[in-house]
């Protein structure tokens, strides 16, 4: 491990049209073989496709999705005299923006081929979900907090 301190995160610029950064890390994680106009197109393709679906403001209907699928509590390993123990511990900020952004992108590339026909459809129609508390990846949200919650009496590990 480095022994240099902390390490500074970079500054990431904010998107064109919403002006966030979200947005950008967004477009940045969906991103394939550093082709970053083709993915900005995508997203911006299915955050029109929620604005017409919704009749709301996309960014909004975004931001619901990502407080509804950002975990709070997550396990680690913890080793205690030859045994791991699943120690669990809450999400810090930058770590739960990436969760959730990294989830909601996995989400989006599994649903199946046959019933959408691009990726802009497919990530809207995970935005729209999850934002509703449905979806791929509140599922992972939950289900991530309920092994925090099972092992719950290893918190003593904590370190």
């Amino acid at each position: 491990m480095a022994r240099k301190g902390q390490t500074k995160p970079r500054e990431i610029e904010v998107d064109p049209i919403y002006g966030s950064i979200v947005v950008s890390k967004l477009i940045n994680r969906s991103m394939l073989d550093g082709k970053k106009s083709v993915a900005q197109k995508e997203i911006y393709n299915a955050f029109e496709l929620i604005k017409e679906k919704t009749k709301e403001d996309p960014l909004k209907v975004f931001e619901a999705a990502l407080d509804n699928i950002k975990p709070t509590m997550e396990v680690r390993p913890r080793r205690v005299g030859g045994a791991a123990y699943q120690v669990p511990m809450s999400v810090r900020g930058p770590r739960r923006e990436s969760l959730g952004i990294r989830w909601l992108i996995f989400a989006a590339r599994s649903r199946s081929n046959s019933e959408y026909h691009s990726y802009a459809e497919k990530l809207a129609q995970e935005i729209i979900d999850s934002s509703k508390g449905e979806g791929v990846a509140v599922k992972k949200r939950q289900d991530m907090e309920r092994v925090a919650e099972a092992n719950r009496a290893f918190a003593h590990f904590r370190w």
